[in-house]
């Protein structure tokens, strides 16, 4: 049998549902394989079983960071203060083997590029004004600061937190440059007509009364159209393929559903879901 790409989307600590989709599309280890959109943790149960899970996977696996994953490198890097929120994230942070898990995760990409087949992958989205390659690039200057000196990696992540700018200009340098690349790529929903990033909204599209806002994908004036696209982030969207766009993130942790999405192997991209009951989000 061909070796077959799955797209896997939001797991977010839900380990066993991921073990339990992967038996459900017959993952085959020594031949497949798999494309994590990120959000690896954070609210699901079971962050740290699914962090060594998938670094286990090795080059079998490709994963780019989300949001959740970069804010559990932010905690461990001790620049933010522990919330509520995080403590589905404190196994990770207590474990023996979080340097390790921690290193790991900074060097996974915030963009995934197979130019060879023209289909890249990215935890959000890209603004209206990226093409592909500016996209790879960008990422690449981000990528550079999670693996680099100490010292610039604590900047970044001290500065990490913010909603601006909201609008791409090569000139743009330093910590704002950063945090709006890693906004675009990490948290993207929305965009106003004018190119610039809005991300306050979360709903699904058709709830939005504000007619400058629209989808990333669905500006007209979207410089990767050409490149298949495949991300998560957005659980209120649900599963979508629609303007040369596949979003997988179908709410797993909220008890819906995580998607396996076979991008080749099959006449075209085909998605699997396996619906997440709390046996599976445990």
């Amino acid at each position: 049998m061909q070796p077959r790409l799955f797209a896997i989307g939001d797991v977010q600590g839900c380990y066993s549902a991921l073990r339990a989709l992967l038996r459900h599309i017959h993952y085959r280890p020594g031949q497949d394989r798999l494309w994590f959109v990120g959000d690896l943790v954070n609210r699901g149960p079971d962050a740290l079983n699914v962090l060594r899970y998938i670094r286990d996977l090795g080059a079998r696996a490709a994963v780019v960071l989300g949001n959740h994953d970069l804010h559990l490198l932010a905690l461990a890097h001790g620049n933010v203060s522990h919330k509520t929120a995080d403590r589905s994230l404190q196994a990770v942070l207590d474990a023996p083997d979080q340097a390790e898990l921690c290193a790991w995760l900074r060097s996974r990409p915030l963009l995934h590029w197979d130019r060879a087949s023209n289909i890249a992958m990215m935890h959000a989205g890209l603004p209206p004004a990226w093409d592909m390659p500016l996209a790879r690039k960008l990422a690449a200057e981000v990528e550079a600061v999670l693996t680099g000196p100490a010292t610039e990696r604590h900047a970044y992540f001290a500065s990490l937190y913010g909603d601006r700018p909201t609008q791409w200009r090569p000139e743009l340098s330093g910590a704002a440059r950063w945090r709006y690349i890693t906004n675009a790529l990490t948290r993207l929903r929305f965009v106003h007509r004018d190119g610039r990033l809005n991300l306050r909204a979360k709903q699904a599209p058709e709830q939005v009364d504000d007619s400058d806002l629209i989808p990333w994908f669905a500006h007209p004036e979207r410089q990767s159209q050409s490149t298949t696209l495949v991300c998560g982030h957005w659980s209120a969207l649900g599963y979508l393929a629609r303007h040369n766009v596949y979003a997988i993130d179908t709410g797993c942790v909220w008890g819906g559903r995580l998607t396996a999405l076979q991008l080749t192997g099959a006449p075209q991209p085909q998605p699997l879901f396996i619906r997440c009951d709390a046996n599976h989000r445990g």
